[in-house]
C-alpha cells in the first residue's frame, strides 16, 4: 500500500487512521492555577479531533505544581486532575482520534517556582529565570516516582499513549546535555541515567501494548552544545530502556550562538530521517510542515513515518480535512460539514 500522509499506520496497540499528529502546544490557559484542564482545552482538542488528526498529543503536562513552565499549565500530580483528562479524551475518542498526554517537568525553565531544580545549579539565562536547586540523590528517586505516577494517571484517564519530554531544555534534557548537567556523581558520570529512569518507571505503569513517545533535541544551538552524534547515542540507550517512538526537534537549551536554527519549511525534517536511519525506530517530523505537499513528502520520502503539525493546527482547527482534499486523499468529513466540500 502507498505510504503517505493519510495512509493508517500502528505501532504497537496505537492504530491511527492516518499518519497527521498535532504536536503538542502549552496553552497557558489554567485559569484556577491548578493545572487542570477545562473548557478551553475541551473545545481546543475536541475541534482537532472533528478537523481529522489522526493523533493528539496533548500539551506537556507536568508531574508537579513547581515543574511546569508557568502556573498556567496543565498538571497530573493529583488523583483529583484525573476526571477533567478522562473528560477531553473520551470526547477525542468519540470523533474517531487518538490522544495521548506529554509528561514533563520543566527544572530550571519554570518561572514561577520559587526556587526550581536542576541537574546543577546553572540558571537558564535570561532575567525572568532563577538560580536552580541541585536535585539531590534523594530527590532524583522521588522525582522518578512522580513522572511514574503522573503516567499512571494518565493511563487511568484512558490515553492511547504516552510522551515524555526530553526536549526543548526541560528537565529530562537538563540531565542529558553536558551544557546543564555537571554533576560528579552516578548521574553526571552517566548523563542518560535519569532518561532511563524515568522511561523504566513510567513503562511500569504503561499497558504492554501502549506504545511509548519521547521527545528529543537532535542538536543544541548554543555554543559548545551537543551535536547529532550525541542525541543519537542517546535515543539508543532510550530505545533499549523502553522508548518505542522518538520525536524529533532540536534545540530549547538557551540562546543560540554561532549555530543557529533554520526558519524555513522542514527544516527539522533531515534529524528526523538520521535518528529513524541509525537508530531503527520509527520517528516523528515536526518543524513547519503545514504545507500539504511538504507533510505528505515528509511520509512517502521515508524520512518520517508521522508528521507532527504545530502552528498550522492552532491557525486551522480542520488542517487535516483540508489536506486530505488538497492531496485528493480519501478521508471522512462529518457530516454537519459535508455541504463544504462537495
Amino acid at each position: 500500500m502507498d505510504q503517505n500522509l493519510f495512509s493508517p499506520y500502528r505501532i504497537k496497540g496505537l492504530q491511527l487512521k492516518n499518519r497527521v499528529v498535532m504536536a503538542p502546544m502549552c496553552q497557558y490557559s489554567v485559569t484556577a492555577k491548578d493545572g487542570k484542564p477545562n473548557d478551553w482545552h475541551y473545545v481546543h482538542y475536541l475541534s482537532r479531533a472533528i478537523g481529522g488528526v489522526g493523533l493528539i498529543i496533548m500539551e506537556m503536562t507536568d508531574v508537579e505544581p513547581d515543574g511546569r513552565i508557568t502556573d498556567f499549565d496543565l498538571g497530573l500530580w493529583s488523583d483529583e486532575h484525573i476526571p477533567a483528562f478522562a473528560r477531553i479524551i473520551d470526547g477525542v475518542h468519540a470523533h474517531g482520534a487518538k490522544i495521548g498526554i506529554q509528561i514533563a517537568h520543566a527544572g530550571r525553565k519554570a518561572e514561577d517556582a520559587a526556587r526550581p531544580v536542576a541537574p546543577s545549579e546553572i540558571a537558564y539565562p535570561g532575567s525572568r529565570y532563577r538560580e536552580p536547586h541541585a536535585l539531590t540523590a534523594g530527590e532524583i528517586e522521588r522525582m522518578v516516582r512522580l513522572f511514574g505516577d503522573a503516567v499512571r494517571r494518565a493511563v487511568q484517564a484512558g490515553v492511547d499513549m504516552i510522551e515524555l519530554h526530553g526536549a526543548h531544555g526541560y528537565l529530562i534534557h537538563q540531565f542529558h546535555s553536558p551544557l546543564t548537567n555537571k554533576r560528579d556523581d552516578e548521574y553526571g558520570k552517566d548523563l542518560a541515567r535519569f532518561g532511563v529512569e524515568v522511561i523504566q518507571a513510567v513503562k511500569k505503569e504503561m499497558p504492554e501494548d501502549m506504545p511509548l513517545f519521547f521527545r528529543i533535541s537532535a542538536i543544541e544551538y548554543a555554543d559548545g552544545g551537543y551535536d547529532i552524534d550525541h542525541a543519537i547515542r542517546l535515543c539508543k540507550i532510550y530505545r533499549d530502556a523502553g522508548v518505542d517512538v522518538f520525536h524529533v526537534t532540536t534545540g530549547g537549551e538557551g540562546p543560540a550562538g554561532q549555530r543557529k536554527p533554520g526558519n524555513y519549511p522542514g527544516f527539522q525534517v533531515p534529524f528526523a530521517r538520521q535518528i529513524k536511519e541509525a537508530v531503527g525506530v520509527p520517528v516523528v517530523a515536526v518543524g513547519m510542515l503545514e504545507d500539504p505537499v511538504l507533510a505528505d513528502a515528509v511520509v512517502r520520502n521515508g524520512d518520517a513515518d508521522l508528521a507532527a503539525i504545530a502552528r498550522g493546527l492552532l491557525r486551522d482547527p480542520h488542517w487535516a480535512l483540508n489536506a486530505a482534499v488538497a492531496l485528493k486523499q480519501q478521508t471522512t468529513v462529518p457530516k454537519q460539514y459535508q455541504p463544504a466540500y462537495l
